[in-house]
């Protein structure tokens, strides 16, 4: 297994504060959730933090169309993405908004620093105004071609298709989002995070080690093109903080978003009397701090969000886990085309595991794309979860509770099988470890292939009408149950809620270590059914709602 330090501090992308949660956020939630739910079982002391992003002009806009103050707006949207990510069992320790205190402090914090250390710098710009909507637009409110691979319905702060960045004043043919018209530029005098350097540090952290390949070369391409002075400043209407000393300027939510790991982290530092925030943050610190984040924002994290850090003489991250989009049944998550999937509608189908199962079975630590099939969910959840690792409990646990009055034998028939089983824990543990979910995944289903295979051949049907064969019958079920125990062990991280029924059954807390030795002259309960079969008419349901959401 892969060192790391005991405490650790892991947090995901902040989802932004306008919308539902979806299909897309949840990937990065799970995955996340999954390596934490591991860490923790290894006895790691694990703080697992998130935040909603509520600061911008889209989120300004958004109460502004919806006839609400923009606080009230993004207090409701909080609830209800806490809602969303406790029902997938999303096991935060803290979930939190960057419109808090803690994050106004420490952002004024971090920008006082930096501005001490001569890193702040200011300059008259010209910026893209739109005179129908009287104000400067974001980055965000303005479309068109991309300056360099010619991409059109591009925003003006990124291409979608080539990755690169620019100013919206280079786009081709700019068209202001509000209004349609062609902005105007403007002059405006704004703040500047001196980037440039941190050109030596920065190279030397991104080529390191600790970052995946495909991270390493998408900031190199950056460095070719030469760093650039960052604006992080935004004129006012704005929804955010002011800039201290600087009417009418506000931080660009870009700047106080990522600070709201930290002041997420320090919230819940007040909740709690055992946990030591300096310790965690200080420039020397021998914490671990790990950010879950799409390759969308690369850029911030890799780049901005270290420099700002190393600048303000605090500790930069161990790692940056970056993934892939999803696509539902091979498409971009779309209204128009039916495969935009909110995590509320997903639950009005299935259940929370059924996703989660899903997703790790497709993750590994490259960044991939994941497609959501839903007919291949449908089949892989009931072939391997239902028939297979369910099933082996079932078929046992019936003659256990009806010969046996749920008591398990003081022996399990074949030690050398269930040795093979726990020796294996350290290579599927290692997988969980290093976020290749899907390769554990395999492993799994493979043992449990074998697991039921033994059964098949012990045939316990067929032992139960034999005379004087009650011990065999009782050693062999109880040899089905602990390789069940090991499975669900094994699982755990990926489908808690199955887990937690396990343990109902098996009367028995579910312990990576303990597994080393096999329940034996333990009673469990009357089994009763663990998971329910998918049916193709869920799938069918689902996608008639999809499409009665589109024509609304």
């Amino acid at each position: 297994m892969t060192t790391v330090a005991t405490d650790i501090l892991v947090t995901c992308a902040l989802p932004y504060a306008n919308g539902s949660i979806h299909l897309g956020h949840m990937f990065e939630h799970i995955q996340a959730d999954i390596w934490v739910r591991y860490q923790k079982l290894r006895g790691k002391n694990v703080y697992f933090i998130c935040a909603d992003d509520a600061h911008g002009t889209p989120v300004m806009l958004k109460a502004k169309a919806l006839g609400m103050p923009v606080e009230e707006m993004i207090a409701h949207i909080n609830q209800e993405h806490q809602a969303d990510f406790s029902n997938f069992e999303i096991s935060y320790d803290n979930y939190y908004s960057t419109h808090s205190q803690e994050n106004h402090d420490c952002s004024n914090y971090i920008y006082t620093r930096l501005k001490d250390n001569g890193f702040i710098k200011t300059h008259v710009i010209s910026q893209l105004y739109d005179t129908e909507a009287g104000m400067f637009l974001p980055d965000r409110f303005v479309q068109g071609t991309c300056p360099y691979c010619h991409s059109i319905n591009q925003y003006g702060d990124h291409c979608a298709v080539c990755s690169a960045t620019y100013s919206p004043s280079e786009l081709i043919n700019a068209k202001s989002v509000l209004s349609g018209v062609t902005p105007i530029l403007r002059n405006s005098e704004h703040f500047f995070f001196d980037l440039p350097k941190f050109n030596n540090f920065l190279q030397q952290w991104i080529h390191s080690g600790i970052l995946q390949k495909q991270v390493t070369h998408k900031l190199q391409e950056w460095f070719h093109s030469g760093l650039k002075e960052w604006d992080i400043s935004r004129d006012a209407p704005y929804f955010g903080f002011e800039i201290p000393n600087a009417p009418g300027k506000y931080f660009y939510v870009w700047l106080d978003a990522p600070i709201g790991y930290i002041a997420a982290f320090k919230n819940l530092c007040k909740k709690r009397t055992d946990i030591d925030f300096e310790s965690f943050w200080k420039i020397d610190s021998k914490t671990n701090l790990y950010h879950f984040i799409g390759k969308d924002i690369i850029y911030f994290h890799g780049l901005f969000w270290p420099a700002m850090l190393s600048g303000s003489q605090l500790r930069t991250p161990t790692n940056l886990f970056v993934h892939g989009y999803v696509t539902v049944n091979g498409t971009k998550m779309s209204k128009s085309q039916g495969t935009f999937i909110t995590a509320k509608t997903w639950l009005q189908y299935f259940d929370s595991d059924s996703l989660r199962y899903y997703y790790a079975s497709k993750i590994s630590s490259r960044i991939e794309d994941v497609d959501l099939n839903l007919d291949d969910m449908m089949h892989r959840v009931n072939s391997d979860i239902v028939n297979k690792v369910v099933n082996l409990a079932s078929r046992t646990a019936s003659f256990i509770n009806h010969r046996f009055l749920g008591q398990l034998s003081a022996t399990i028939a074949d030690p050398n099988l269930y040795q093979t089983f726990v020796n294996a824990s350290v290579r599927i543990g290692d997988a969980l470890d290093k976020r290749e979910f899907s390769r554990a995944i395999r492993d799994i289903m493979a043992f449990a292939d074998i697991a039921n295979h033994y059964i098949n051949e012990q045939a316990p049907w067929h032992l139960a009408k034999q005379k004087d064969r009650d011990s065999d019958l009782q050693a062999i079920c109880t040899m089905g149950i602990n390789l069940f125990y090991v499975l669900i062990n094994w699982l755990k991280p990926v489908m808690p809620a199955l887990a937690r029924r396990s343990e109902k059954f098996l009367n028995h807390s579910l312990n990576w270590e303990e597994i080393k030795q096999p329940l034996l002259n333990h009673r469990i309960n009357k089994f009763k059914t663990l998971y329910t079969r998918i049916e193709s008419q869920q799938i069918h349901n689902l996608n008639a709602s999809l499409k009665t959401e589109e024509t609304i």
